[in-house]
C-alpha cells in the first residue's frame, strides 16, 4: 500500500487530496499544529466525511526535528507540502512568519527528506502568485517571476529550493505552479468565499452591502478538486518536473461577483461597494495560466468551469447560512 504523507492536510487542499488518495487505496497521514483551535481544525476533513481516515501526527514546518521524527515514523512513499501562511494580503503584516513557514518551512521539508527518506516523492505546493507583475500575456513555466508581496517570494524561494534539491541531491521533487483554486471549503478570508458567503447572507436577508476591494484584479479561477489530481499525477511520473496548473480563461473579481449574484437572481451593482482597506500595497492586475505541458504530459485539463465552481460555492454557503455553520 502506497503512504502519503501531507503538510496542510486540514486546508482546502489537504482535504480534497486526502479524499483523492484515500480513493486511490493510499495509507494518508497528515502534519498538524496543535493550537487553540484544535478542536474544529479538522472541520474540512469532517466536511467531506474523511476524519477518521486520515492518520494525524503533532508537528511544524519550522521544527526540523519534527519533521525528521514524523517521517521516520510514517516511512511514506509520498510527500505533498501544502502547509503556507497562505493569505497574500496578511503576508504584508506578518512578513517574517511568511518567510519562516512558507520559504523556510519547504527548505526543513527538503532537508528532512535528503536525510531520511531521499527516495520519496516530494511535490511543493507553488503558487501562480509568483509571476505578480506578469511579464507575458499567458504564463508557462517559461515565464520569468516577479513576485509583489511576501508570501509570493516566500513562494519563489520554496519553489527554487525545491529544483535546487533535485538537481543537487536527485530527490524526486516536482512543483505544481498552481493558479487560484476555490471550492466550498475555501477559507472566509479568501475573496472567493466572501462573495459567495455575502451573496448568501443578502439573499438570505441578512446583510444588504458587500464590502471588497480592487474589483477590476484578474484571476485564473479553478475547481480544487481538479487540482489536487494535478499533484497526484505529478508523482507518477518518472522524471520529476514544475507544471503550471490552469484552466486558461482569466475573470475579473467584478465578473465572478456578478456571476455568485446571478445565480441567486441578484444584481451585485445594488450589493456591492469598494473598501479601500481591502486593497493591498502592491496589487497583482492579471494572471492567466497556459497549461498546456500539464495537458501534454499529465494528460490533465481543469474539468469544472467557473460557473459550475461558483454556484457550488454559493449553495454551500446558502446552506452553512440556514443552519448557522460556519467554515
Amino acid at each position: 500500500m502506497k503512504r502519503a504523507f501531507l503538510t496542510g492536510v486540514t486546508g482546502q487542499d489537504g482535504a480534497y487530496l486526502s479524499r483523492f488518495l484515500l480513493s486511490k487505496g493510499y495509507e494518508v497521514h497528515g502534519l498538524v499544529r496543535r493550537s487553540a483551535s484544535s478542536d474544529v481544525m479538522d472541520a474540512r476533513l469532517k466536511w467531506l466525511g474523511i476524519a477518521d481516515k486520515v492518520v494525524l501526527h503533532d508537528g511544524n514546518l519550522t521544527d526540523l526535528s519534527s519533521l525528521i521524527r514524523v517521517l521516520q515514523e510514517v516511512k511514506p512513499t509520498e510527500i505533498y507540502n501544502l502547509a503556507a501562511q497562505s493569505f497574500v494580503k496578511s503576508s504584508w503584516h506578518q512578513p517574517l512568519l511568511t518567510g519562516t513557514v512558507t520559504a523556510l518551512g519547504a527548505a526543513n521539508m527538503l532537508e528532512a527528506i535528503r536525510i531520511v527518506c531521499p527516495s520519496t516523492r516530494f511535490y511543493q505546493a507553488s503558487s501562480s502568485e509568483m509571476f505578480g507583475l506578469a511579464q507575458e500575456k499567458m504564463q508557462s513555466e517559461q515565464t520569468p517571476f516577479y513576485p509583489r508581496s511576501p508570501y509570493a517570494a516566500a513562494k519563489l524561494y520554496a519553489h527554487w529550493m525545491t529544483v535546487n534539491y533535485r538537481e543537487s541531491f536527485g530527490l524526486h521533487s516536482s512543483s505544481g505552479i498552481l493558479f487560484n483554486h476555490e471550492s466550498p471549503l475555501r477559507g472566509i478570508e479568501f475573496v472567493t468565499r466572501k462573495i459567495t458567503d455575502g451573496v448568501a447572507r443578502i439573499k438570505l436577508g441578512l446583510l444588504t452591502k458587500l464590502a471588497l476591494g480592487n474589483l477590476d484584479a484578474k484571476r485564473d479561477w479553478g475547481h480544487a478538486q481538479d487540482y489536487v489530481r494535478a499533484m497526484w499525477l505529478m508523482l507518477q511520473q518518472d522524471k520529476p518536473d514544475d507544471y503550471v496548473i490552469a484552466t486558461g480563461r482569466t475573470v475579473s473579481v467584478r465578473e465572478f461577483c456578478r456571476i455568485a449574484f446571478a445565480y441567486v437572481q441578484l444584481k451585485m451593482e445594488d450589493h456591492v461597494s469598494v473598501d479601500e482597506r481591502f486593497l493591498r500595497p502592491a496589487e497583482v492586475d492579471v494572471l492567466l495560466g497556459n497549461p498546456a505541458k500539464a495537458k501534454e504530459k499529465l494528460n490533465w485539463v481543469a474539468e469544472t468551469t467557473l460557473e459550475e465552481l461558483i454556484g457550488e460555492m454559493v449553495e454551500a454557503d446558502l446552506e452553512r447560512v440556514r443552519r448557522n455553520k460556519h467554515l
